[in-house]
């Protein structure tokens, strides 16, 4: 059965670009904005992955990850970090909240296909 992802990001472009390659991937993927509203998704429906960005108005991608790992059914499902980002402290922090995985921007087809393969190795 197919894996559903939900992609967190304020770019509409990197939105388009991970739901472009996902969905070609075999993976059910749906989007959203920002934190609050990939909030709002998660109660909504439950999603096998969550990709986010760090940098989003409204609710930052940390915030976002620590409200998800309180939320039933999202203790230990993996979340991964796509951003621009680098800093070994900030990547703590995520690593703190329960982030699974870290990646910088710019996206990379191959490298998601790699991180997938590690978090979702049974997937598609």
């Amino acid at each position: 059965m197919a894996k559903k992802v939900l992609i967190v990001d304020d770019s509409q472009v990197m939105r388009a670009m991970l739901v472009d390659d996902l969905g070609r991937r075999g993976y059910i993927v749906d989007a959203a904005t920002g934190g609050r509203s990939g909030i709002e998704k998660a109660r909504n429906s439950q999603y096998d992955l969550v990709v986010t960005d760090q940098n989003m108005p409204g609710m930052e991608g940390l915030e976002m990850v620590k409200t998800l790992r309180q939320m039933d059914g999202y203790s230990k499902i993996p979340i991964l970090v796509l951003t621009t980002e680098s800093s070994e402290e900030l990547k703590a922090k995520f690593r703190t909240a329960g982030a699974t995985g870290w990646m910088v921007k710019p996206y990379s087809p191959d490298r998601m296909t790699n991180a997938l393969a590690k978090v979702l190795p049974d997937s598609v």
